[in-house]
């Protein structure tokens, strides 16, 4: 019997740069959060100021193997983002998307849990329809460089979909576009740790191709709002929902606002395009916008100057 109305939340990948935040969040919003990570990509770092809190809970765990707790909603956050940790070892990669779906939605059937799906824009491949609408099947190479870490989140959202219509299953998938804040991975390769990191160095800034394709980067805190209102919202909101911030801006005016932040030397230099890179990247978010009520608020500059402040501190620059 149960002795307290704290709801009981498991967060998986709970210590990688999403997770943690979303950590906080939740144990501010009073629940009991259980935070299980296997750290390929996440760090003790980034949730070591939680662990002395009485509801919060650590636990290494990989997702490729079913886990036995008794919870109200999960948060299915597992999976390494960034190409350089999810082409090290793509079959993982792939597993932790299906396996570590198949996994916690079983988990979710026994608890009766509510559960949500950190799903990604790389559904959408390298889109041929701009800016991206859910309703957009995706432009996706199958068998290509990427396809470890893309086909594996659309079948994870496959799964979700079947498992709710099958088993009557409370889901909610997040397609997830481009986000930047602190405990980013330094070494993740992802543009904007990879821009402050090398500016304060002032080592060249790395521009692939022309440097013109398009992105759009919304601020983590911005981010874990939204999940929280979608776990929050009606059963027959199940998504699939656009994530991410609406203004877009070339690669080459992102690593210009950061060396002109950082006060850095550095120089751009332009290296070849890797394998099936997108051309752009943009979301629609009137779905979220209409039935959330929810859009990124935080400036590009603003959000950059606390993610450079935290990478400061963390290189002692």
């Amino acid at each position: 019997m149960r002795v307290t109305n704290r709801k009981r939340v498991l967060i998986t990948g709970g210590a990688g740069f999403l997770g943690s935040h979303l950590c906080e969040r939740l144990l501010h919003d009073g629940c009991d959060v259980l935070c299980v990570d296997n750290f390929y990509s996440g760090a003790k770092d980034n949730i070591s100021h939680l662990v002395g809190n009485p509801h919060f809970e650590l636990m290494r765990h990989d997702v490729t193997f079913p886990l036995y707790v008794e919870v109200d909603e999960i948060y299915n956050l597992a999976c390494p983002a960034s190409p350089i940790h999810y082409q090290w070892d793509p079959v993982q990669t792939t597993k932790t998307s299906v396996h570590g779906a198949i996994n916690m939605l079983g988990l979710a059937k026994r608890t009766k849990a509510k559960i949500f799906q950190a799903s990604t824009s790389e559904v959408y491949g390298d889109p041929e329809i701009h800016p991206q609408q859910e309703s957009y099947w995706g432009h996706v190479n199958p068998i290509g460089l990427r396809s470890c870490y893309d086909e594996g989140k659309r079948c994870a959202e496959t799964l979700f979909f079947d498992y709710h219509r099958q088993h009557r299953l409370r889901i909610k998938v997040a397609r997830i576009f481009n986000t930047y804040g602190p405990r980013m991975h330094p070494n993740d390769g992802r543009v904007v740790s990879n821009f402050i990191v090398q500016a304060l160095k002032n080592e060249p800034i790395t521009l692939y191709g022309d440097g013109e394709q398009s992105r759009s980067f919304c601020y983590v805190d911005d981010l874990i709002e939204a999940f929280v209102r979608l776990m929050a919202s009606p059963d027959e909101l199940t998504g699939p929902m656009n994530l991410g911030n609406s203004n877009e801006l070339t690669i080459r005016e992102l690593a210009e606002a950061v060396i002109d932040m950082t006060g850095s030397r550095s120089p751009l230099v332009h290296l070849p395009l890797p394998s099936d890179d997108p051309r752009q990247r943009q979301p629609d978010i009137s779905l979220a916008r209409t039935t959330l009520d929810w859009e990124p608020d935080t400036p590009l500059r603003e959000g950059l100057v606390r993610t450079i402040e935290y990478f400061r501190r963390l290189m002692g620059r």
